[in-house]
């Protein structure tokens, strides 16, 4: 029987995920809570030079490696743990290192695309979708690229016009349609924190009972 809760946030780039899933953190409690991400879970690229890496559409649905993912997150909900890759955006692909996670009564999975697709939508017990205006998301895109993955201004420009947008419009932006709440202004929105907050314990509580009457039976 399954005894865990698993969060899923999506939102497009730069819309506040990891603002949300700091402060839903926060508010759960972190000796309860596994968060995993899933840009970790890009395809390894290694076997590619990197000016072609470079030029590999990083927000298509195939760039993910899914099925390691779900894999991955059905270890976790089990009670088992992983290795969950540590993807490097300067390198664009994959290091050999690692992070071990083990499986917490909560389970947070942050990512762009986590609602496209329906097996994992399936695993999700809350579906969240973060949201922000399109000029606060590519500013805050253009910071974290030039001062965290090196990029300069021109590339991430020109990135965000040939590819970021467009795979924004065809899989991000419709698949909120799936999400049980939005978010707007991200983690920032402290009424949204607090009913997600209340409908996780309420989870947590049913998981309680049942375990409770099967013991009992």
């Amino acid at each position: 029987m399954k005894k865990c809760v698993i969060i899923g946030i999506a939102g497009g780039t730069g819309s506040g995920k990891t603002s949300a899933a700091r402060n839903i953190f926060r508010a759960l409690g972190s000796d309860q809570v596994t968060i995993m991400e899933q840009d970790a879970y890009y395809r390894d690229l290694s076997h590619l030079p990197l000016e072609e890496r470079k030029k590999h559409n990083f927000d298509h649905p195939s760039a993910f490696d899914k099925a390691l993912l779900i894999s991955h997150l059905t270890l976790l909900m089990n009670g088992g743990s992983v290795e969950m890759p540590i993807y490097d955006y300067v390198q664009h692909t994959r290091t050999d290192r690692t992070v071990h996670l083990s499986g917490q009564r909560i389970i947070m999975v942050e990512g762009i695309l986590l609602l496209d697709d329906p097996d994992l939508r399936q695993l999700l017990d809350v579906k969240l979708f973060v949201q922000a205006d399109a000029d606060i998301r590519f500013i805050r895109r253009l910071e974290r690229d030039i001062k965290e993955r090196g990029r300069d201004l021109d590339d991430v420009i020109r990135q965000y016009l040939e590819v970021v947008r467009p795979m924004h419009m065809q899989f991000i932006e419709p698949s909120k349609r799936y999400a049980d709440i939005i978010i707007p202004e991200g983690g920032e929105n402290e009424v949204a924190i607090d009913l997600i907050k209340t409908k996780i314990q309420a989870f947590l509580r049913e998981f309680d009972e049942r375990e409770q009457q099967e013991d009992r039976g």
